[in-house]
């Protein structure tokens, strides 16, 4: 039922009764003040969606009692999730170690070949004649040319040496002599020149 325009006359009555009575005097304040505040409160109001919010009841019922449930299966799920995850993680690391374990076998093996091929290169040019190396070593390049010459005695090198263009045994020379400093910068390589050798 709509009280408001009710409401409003009964108070139009009174403050117009006031008036009579009181023979055009001012009305009384407080009397006043209650009627407009008997207006206001039994005014209409708009309904608003903020008015069904409000009005609604909290969270009950179903959702309310499976609350606390659905929080431990989630973390239940996540903790499932990352247990899988750290067991692929360590398959992971695993296969990583064996790879790892293998090629440092393969590598080990590989040196190993490599540390008895060069004793072997050595001892074949070691053996050789200073020409015949002095000739295979013209046409190899300077860096293996240089390192071989360093494993070689000192005797052998110089006869190798001393057998080639001088301008080849100098840049071997100054290769061999780089390599024994650990801060040498690598050295160009001079042009090729033509040597007059007696």
């Amino acid at each position: 039922m709509n009280r408001g325009p009710l409401t409003l006359a009964l108070w139009l009555a009174l403050s117009g009764a006031a008036l009579a009575a009181g023979g055009g005097d001012k009305p009384d304040p407080a009397k006043e003040a209650a009627m407009k505040a008997l207006a206001i409160r039994d005014a209409p109001k708009d309904v608003s969606a903020q008015d069904f919010v409000a009005a609604a009841p909290a969270k009950s019922g179903y959702c309310a009692n499976i609350a606390d449930a659905a929080a431990d299966a989630r973390f239940a799920w996540q903790k499932e999730q990352l247990a899988t995850l750290e067991r692929q993680v360590e398959e992971r690391i695993k296969a990583l170690e064996e790879k790892r374990a293998e090629y440092e076998t393969w590598l080990k093996r590989r040196n190993e070949f490599l540390a008895k091929a060069d004793e072997t290169v050595v001892a074949v040019y070691a053996k050789m004649k200073p020409d015949a190396a002095a000739l295979q070593f013209a046409n190899m390049p300077e860096e293996s040319a240089a390192a071989l010459l360093t494993k070689l005695n000192a005797r052998a090198a110089s006869a190798i040496l001393s057998e080639m263009e001088a301008t080849r045994a100098a840049s071997l020379a100054r290769k061999m002599s780089d390599a024994g400093r650990k801060d040498a910068p690598a050295a160009p390589a001079p042009a090729p020149r033509k040597n007059e050798r007696s």
